[in-house]
């Protein structure tokens, strides 16, 4: 499986590391062209970032997507890295596969890295979410209808868009699942997504932080990189970050 290693400015040798899994509704997108998001994240966390260029839809199904990210990180745990010193992030659609694949790994009894990050999590791939409607016209990046719908069908076919792989608002978290922080703006149609997803693992007793942006959009972030919200945000992740990874 490709993947960028991204080492921060004056990196010193660590054996904590952030798998990413970049956004693009499963069919946009690179690893090398979402440097934009990998690079801010290792300079401002100070972490290494591992991002991973998984295959696109609909060349790529979740199935086989899924199994690339773990991949990755059993690689690293061979190459003497432990999952306590690996932490999972990812945006938007890559949010949703972050989510997904730590589901995955823990019910294979591969146990399940230290902490996981969402910003703006495709957490529910179809149109389920009282903000796809209320927040449509709002949102200056996404539209479902036209646009998103048919990144979904591409990536799972209708029967499994409902699969906790897919869309991880459907997981059971009673099972366990890492420290989360998630992160969005109220400006976007995946608000929902966020806190549907807080509320299951909320609900499942897991530690998990929701932190909303007001009038913030879609992964605010990196698009918006020097906006005051977008700087306080990356701050909360590496603080989030050094709290639960490694120790």
């Amino acid at each position: 499986v490709p993947v960028l290693d991204i080492k921060p400015k004056g990196w010193k040798e660590s054996r904590q590391v952030l798998v990413y899994t970049h956004g693009g509704a499963y069919t946009m997108y690179s690893a090398r062209s979402r440097l934009m998001s990998a690079v801010p994240m290792a300079h401002d966390t100070g972490f290494r970032v591992i991002s991973v260029d998984y295959t696109l839809a609909p060349a790529g199904k979740w199935e086989q997507v899924t199994d690339e990210v773990v991949t990755v990180i059993q690689t690293l745990i061979k190459a003497g890295h432990s999952l306590n010193d690996i932490a999972v992030y990812g945006e938007s659609a890559g949010g949703g596969l972050a989510a997904g694949i730590v589901l995955k790994m823990r019910d294979k009894g591969l146990g399940m890295p230290a902490a996981v990050v969402l910003w703006s999590p495709w957490a529910d791939i179809t149109e389920t979410g009282d903000t796809y409607a209320t927040l449509q016209q709002a949102d200056p990046l996404l539209y479902y209808p036209d646009n998103l719908k048919h990144c979904a069908d591409a990536y799972a076919a209708p029967q499994d868009q409902k699969h906790p792989y897919v869309s991880p608002v459907y997981g059971d978290y009673t099972k366990g699942f890492p420290p989360t922080l998630i992160q969005a703006g109220t400006k976007e149609i995946f608000l929902s997504n966020a806190i549907r997803q807080y509320q299951a693992l909320d609900t499942a007793g897991i530690p998990v932080k929701l932190d909303l942006y007001e009038g913030m959009w879609h992964i605010f972030q990196v698009f918006n990189y020097d906006l005051p919200e977008s700087k306080l945000a990356r701050k909360k992740v590496k603080a989030f970050l050094t709290q639960h990874v490694g120790q």
